[in-house]
């Protein structure tokens, strides 16, 4: 028998499937932006950030296809069909996807000048909200991947940004390494430029990963634990793929760069917290602006996104339950609405202290990710992987057993907790979701925030990662529940809803 979160979650995941298609290869909609003598159509194979036409200030014009976000929806998308949400139709999608994103990687800024001056068509007051020849100037050859965001209809974006953003072509390689890996899919796929796109993004990826650059959330410059840890996942698979393929020598080379970033990740723990902090300085390289570092969930984000099975910087790693736990208790604090929620709701989860974007947060897609993070770290458990122990999670992990009484072990759990710990892991993951659910608004669109405040929508409308967080989390659930029930875990502990 399912309860009634149960029963929500399934109604919802399945319309966060259909609306996310909304965004993809949206190409019966027009965005018009008049004073920028703009008609912008989206092409096959784009992904719309939001799929919204209305200019309603102060809501944000997200009418663009940015590629960490498509990423992440293009994955979802996967999930979505592995989980039989969408048929093996919806594979055209991807394949759109592919041939877009290949487009992409041969716009040149010069090129675009050649064509004349936009900007002069444009009202002069509005033209410091467009880039310069200087700038567009630079983007020639590969660093066209350092580009956050595209039109959807397949040319440069005009507008003044931050750039450059390296984490974009590293989650499109995991993407696409992740639909490879699925054989029965191949003869729906086109290989050949699959693997011409992949080859682009890890080159790119080995090559500029050491060069500072802009955060996920698109407002600090510097070096970060997000950036850094999805680089090093995609050159680490794309390593073994390569070799796979029979390219030995460029497998090396990418595998090389793995190591060296695992290395630099260790820069972000901070004993003294106990956590894997992230960049807070306006640019770290600066003799004028202190090296500050802070929590920032996009620290969580990261593992998720990068999926390690094991070690560190994987859900099973001690320091990460720790920055797990620390972000917890800021928001608990921080948000309103979280110091009256019910019992049996985990806290609405931001993105760092002291936001400014809009309400501050709360945010779906942080939310959706802390509840990702305990269905994953519950089918770890479920699989029977080592959980080490340290100073960082023996204190996490004690309350949460069924008998905490008893030790815990010593390097590593001992066997005879798996089971209670595994369902309060997923029970842990529930409350997160119970949150959404409190906020969510019932006709189940889900904006990028749901404020501090008062719970209500904000920010921009109808967000694909907000849809797409919700999928991927709900399928993490279901693939924990799915290994506990073939695991050899005692039977003593588990809930009535897993047997």
């Amino acid at each position: 028998m399912q309860n009634p979160l149960e029963d929500w979650m399934e109604r919802q995941v399945r319309f966060s499937a259909t609306a996310m298609l909304r965004a993809i290869s949206a190409t019966e909609l027009v965005r018009h932006r008049p004073a920028f003598g703009q008609a912008i159509r989206p092409a096959p194979g784009s992904v719309l950030a939001s799929p919204e036409l209305g200019l309603d200030d102060p809501n944000p014009d997200y009418f663009f296809h940015w590629l960490r976000d498509s990423s992440l929806v293009i994955d979802a998308l996967r999930v979505s069909i592995e989980d039989g949400m969408l048929g093996t139709e919806a594979l055209e999608y991807f394949n759109d996807f592919v041939e877009f994103s290949l487009s992409l990687n041969r716009l040149d800024g010069p090129a675009l000048l050649r064509l004349g001056d936009f900007r002069q068509k444009i009202d002069p007051e509005l033209r410091k909200y467009l880039r310069n020849s200087e700038d567009l100037n630079t983007i020639v050859g590969d660093l066209v991947l350092g580009e956050v965001r595209f039109a959807p209809d397949g040319t440069l974006d005009i507008f003044r940004w931050a750039r450059p953003q390296n984490d974009g072509p590293a989650l499109r390689a995991l993407t696409l390494l992740r639909f490879w890996r699925l054989e029965q899919w191949r003869p729906l796929t086109r290989a050949e430029s699959m693997r011409a796109l992949l080859e682009a993004d890890l080159a790119f990826t080995c090559a500029h990963w050491r060069e500072p650059c802009y955060d996920l959330w698109e407002e600090q410059l510097g070096r970060h634990y997000h950036t850094r840890l999805v680089q090093h996942a995609a050159l680490k698979e794309g390593a073994e793929w390569s070799e796979a393929i029979g390219e030995a020598g460029r497998a090396q080379v990418w595998r090389e760069a793995a190591r060296e970033i695992a290395s630099s990740l260790e820069e972000h723990f901070d004993a003294l917290s106990g956590a894997y902090l992230t960049p807070a300085a306006v640019d770290p390289n600066s003799p004028h602006d202190p090296f500050v570092m802070r929590l920032d969930i996009a620290v969580i984000l990261g593992v998720i996104h990068a999926d390690a099975s094991g070690g560190a910087h994987s859900v099973l790693d001690p320091r990460v339950l720790s920055t797990m736990v620390a972000l917890e208790e800021l928001f608990a604090m921080d948000y309103p609405i979280n110091r009256k929620r019910a019992a049996d709701c985990a806290p609405a989860m931001g993105r760092y202290p002291n936001d400014q974007y809009f309400t501050g947060g709360a945010y779906y897609f942080s939310t959706l990710g802390a509840a990702q993070f305990y269905y994953r770290f519950a089918r770890a458990v479920a699989a029977g992987a080592t959980l080490p122990l340290s100073p960082e999670n023996r204190g996490i992990l004690a309350p949460l057993l069924t008998k905490p009484h008893e030790p815990l072990g010593g390097a590593s759990l001992d066997p005879q907790h798996r089971a209670g710990l595994f369902k309060a892991l997923i029970d842990r993951g529930d409350m997160f979701m119970a949150m959404v659910r409190v906020h969510a608004p019932d006709s189940g669109e889900l904006a990028e925030q749901f404020s501090q405040f008062d719970g209500a929508p904000a920010s921009a409308r109808n967000l694909a990662w907000s849809y797409a967080g919700f999928i991927t989390a709900v399928a993490s659930r279901k693939s924990a529940v799915r290994q506990e029930a073939v695991s050899v875990l005692p039977r003593a502990g588990r809930g009535k809803q897993f047997e």
